[in-house]
């Protein structure tokens, strides 16, 4: 499998790191700050909610407001959303959601 990594110039996704995707086809790195290897995973664009009132996590109505510190610009313009041991249900460490228009 790594031999095909390098044959076709990708490689797996770490625990720590979003999967590749065609805006950043080597993937990138969650900040330790968010993700201590398995707090952080993307999600449909369904699942997050954008209002005037910030972010809304549909799964367990969490809103975060656009200027919260929790909020970081998406590398790859998808929502990926960090939270505390990983649980889909846990309360945001990080959302990264994707800038308009992408």
């Amino acid at each position: 499998m790594v031999g095909l990594a390098i044959v076709f110039g990708t490689r797996p996704a770490e625990p720590h790191e979003a999967t590749p995707t065609a805006a950043a086809p080597q993937g990138w790195t969650y900040p330790f700050s968010c993700c201590s290897g398995y707090d952080c995973r993307e999600v449909k664009d369904a699942a997050i909610i954008e209002g005037a009132r910030g972010y809304e996590i549909r799964l367990t109505g969490e809103l975060i407001p656009m200027t919260d510190p929790k909020v970081k610009p998406s590398p790859d313009g998808r929502f990926h959303h960090c939270t505390r041991a990983g649980a889909a249900d846990g309360k945001t460490i990080c959302l990264f959601v994707p800038p308009r228009g992408f």
